[in-house]
């Protein structure tokens, strides 16, 4: 009788054993799950970082541009996409868009080259001669009726000769405001071909730089 109690017994302690066993290591799978496999329901990834240093500045403001993404951009990104357009942009039409625009002609620059071309304008001469000649052979004819050919001749050259002298002076004076006038307009002139040509490559650039944010999801104003 004894021997059975002690042989239930045994198996009892056997059978409780086993059942310990099996509850910690189904306890100790359980926490090793729990501990490798965090809880993501109803959670989202956090966006990646940027792969590059984000700018501190909009490159598209630079150059008087706005950009929209159209494809949900962080601004992180959008900064970083502006400024490697910027510099493909830049590769792509030879243009430095950071380059000064041509500053137009002051009007002191302007009076310099009306006044430089007037000096250099031609000049008539021998006007006053040609006047004393021309006066001198009319009086001759004059005087030649009043029966004073002499006298009529050196009254003519006088008159001949201040008449000759104000015409080759007015003439002189037309000469020089007609090359100071074509002067000033010819300093405008180079300074339109000049901001045309400015504005030219500005705009190269700038189709460059649109062209590739467009390829990136943007749009560009």
């Amino acid at each position: 009788m004894q021997a059975t109690l002690q042989k239930k017994f045994l198996l009892l302690m056997l059978v409780t054993g086993l059942c310990l066993l099996i509850l910690f290591v189904g306890c100790s799978k359980k926490t090793e799950t729990t501990t490798q496999t965090p809880a993501t329901s109803g959670q989202t990834s956090a966006p990646a970082a940027p792969s590059m240093p984000v700018p501190s500045f909009s490159a598209a403001q630079k150059v008087g541009l706005y950009v929209f993404p159209n494809k949900n951009q962080t601004h992180d990104q959008q900064l970083i996409d502006e400024s490697e357009c910027y510099n493909l942009g830049e590769q792509q039409s030879g243009v430095n868009p950071e380059m000064a625009p041509p500053a137009p002609p002051s009007s002191a620059q302007v009076q310099a080259a009306e006044a430089q071309a007037a000096e250099s304008a031609p000049q008539a001469k021998g006007g006053r001669a040609r006047g004393a000649a021309r006066g001198a052979a009319g009086g001759a004819m004059v005087g030649a009726i009043a029966g004073d050919a002499g006298k009529g001749a050196a009254v003519g050259a006088t008159v001949g000769t201040v008449r000759g002298g104000r015409q080759q002076k007015q003439a002189n004076a037309a000469s020089q405001q007609q090359a100071a006038s074509q002067a000033g307009a010819q300093v405008e002139q180079q300074y339109k071909q000049q901001k045309a040509a400015y504005d030219q490559q500005i705009g190269n650039f700038k189709r460059a730089f649109s062209a590739c944010l467009d390829s990136r999801g943007y749009s560009v104003k």
